[in-house]
């Protein structure tokens, strides 16, 4: 019987275009669903665009467009770079401006009210709309936010809504302890609990309309919109038809104390994800998360992308040359699955000419030739294929890296049997024995393939669919200089 398995990105604000970070979540959440439809499990693969929150009213001012209609179009460019990626094919793509979202997001707060944990208070705070969070002065770098020191923190004055954050300590606490796989990496895990035993500050939930008018609103209180973060987070689990469906939210999200949920993000978010998100369940009687996997941000040259400097790496411009599976495999065998990693287009051009156009691509070519000119028909693939403990292990554990050098090891070996034992030079003085090493490379080359699925389908689907027609196909990963 499948095994139900929910997977979700974060959304990313639809204030600017998808870079290589975004792509990097992507391509991690979309191995991780593949592998596991691979091994028969029922998937949910979530993700889409935030589109709430000061940061995307001003941009929208700023291009004097409707806020409405700033949104739409950026959504579509995420869906666009979703397709391009070639992620999941039945990955569900969620907007907060979506009804149901808005409903959801209502209800939720309903909930959070019942429970006590919402109230309306004065309030003065140091605010970075890059985050679209509230900064203490311990957070910030010479008064700026270390993650936007290019924007000025601005101080909000106003009545809003609350959330008793602070009320959660103990129960988070208790959380972690109960769970202590709950975050991964367990250096990321380290910080949100010492951020937790610190102590906790209630925050702004919501803000006033007459500024800032784009957003949610407040249930019973006109003049009042949800704050982005509160509303932002519920799409984990709007996405699933909360509160309606709540046989598909069970199925997938899971019920108190049998939590399911896999969410990945970036390092940036984990006290949103970690904390804020996990509190505002606890509060609305739902059940927490069941793991959250945090990966670091993509560097360029040592340096932080940045327009500026002229190190911004687009990864739609790298499809275009290079293909989909030459940008996901960059990205899940030479970028670190936790810490921070270096992008630069001479290391991405030294792995694609390595791995695939010398490699994969090669090795394919050579194989798939000698089996169109010598078998009578395609060979027979093993079924079920049995996977290599270590790549099983590697993506249990989230470690894409581990998990390509588990496949590439398995085409060095191919490569090395194919140039050794040379059954191109053994079909000729012996025909059936020829046949036999060429169909019995074959197959390897098939396993390869199947192994391939979850981090190069489109290279996986094109093997197998060669094997099965016994047919070399067309140059796979031509050589770039």
């Amino acid at each position: 019987m499948a095994k139900p398995f929910y997977i979700t990105t974060t959304l990313p604000y639809v204030n600017s275009v998808a870079h290589a970070g975004h792509a990097l979540e992507y391509v991690q959440a979309d191995i991780l669903a593949r592998y596991h439809a691979l091994i028969g499990d029922e998937v949910f693969f979530n993700t889409g665009t935030d589109e709430h929150g000061v940061k995307i009213y001003r941009k929208a001012l700023e291009e004097k467009k409707d806020p409405q209609a700033y949104v739409d179009e950026y959504a579509e460019k995420f869906k666009l770079v979703v397709q391009k990626l070639n992620l999941y094919p039945d990955v569900h793509f969620i907007r907060t401006t979506d009804p149901h979202h808005k409903a959801a997001a209502q209800e939720f707060w309903r909930r959070c009210i019942a429970a006590g944990d919402i109230y309306k208070k004065n309030y003065e705070v140091k605010y970075c709309v890059g985050c679209e969070l509230e900064k203490t002065d311990s957070e910030l770098q010479n008064g700026r936010c270390p993650l936007h020191p290019n924007l000025d923190i601005e101080i909000i004055k106003e009545e809003n809504y609350f959330f008793r954050f602070s009320k959660y300590q103990v129960p988070l606490l208790d959380l972690y302890a109960r769970r202590p796989d709950l975050v991964v990496p367990d250096y990321r895990f380290n910080e949100i609990r010492a951020f937790v035993a610190a102590g906790l500050e209630d925050f702004s939930i919501s803000r006033q309309k007459t500024k800032m008018p784009w957003g949610i609103p407040v249930p019973d209180d006109p003049d009042q919109v949800q704050y982005v973060w509160f509303d932002a987070l519920i799409n984990y689990i709007s996405t699933l038809g909360w509160p309606e469906e709540n046989e598909k939210f069970e199925k997938f999200w899971g019920i108190i104390d049998s939590p399911k949920a896999l969410q990945v993000a970036g390092k940036d978010q984990i006290r949103q994800q970690s904390a804020m998100w996990q509190a505002m369940l606890i509060s609305a009687n739902l059940p927490s998360t069941r793991q959250i996997v945090i990966h670091g941000f993509i560097t360029s040259g040592g340096q932080k992308m940045s327009k500026s400097t002229g190190n911004v790496i687009d990864p739609m411009t790298i499809i275009d040359e290079y293909g989909t599976d030459a940008l996901r495999l960059f990205l899940a065998r030479h970028i670190h699955p936790f810490e921070d990693s270096d992008f630069t287009m001479e290391k991405f051009k030294e792995s694609y000419n390595a791995d695939l156009a010398n490699g994969l691509g090669n090795l394919a070519a050579r194989i798939l030739t000698l089996a169109e000119a010598n078998l009578e028909k395609p060979v027979e693939h093993p079924a079920p294929i049995v996977f290599p403990a270590e790549y099983t292990n590697a993506l249990e554990k989230y470690d894409y890296n581990t998990a390509c050098d588990n496949v590439w090891k398995l085409i060095g070996e191919l490569d090395k049997d194919l140039t050794d034992k040379k059954p191109f030079s053994v079909v000729k003085a012996d025909p059936e024995a020829g046949k036999t090493m060429i169909a019995d490379m074959t197959k390897r080359l098939y396993t390869i393939a199947r192994l391939l699925q979850p981090i190069l389908p489109t290279t996986s689907d094109t093997l197998k669919a060669a094997i099965g027609a016994n047919k070399k196909p067309a140059n796979l990963f031509p050589r770039k200089e």
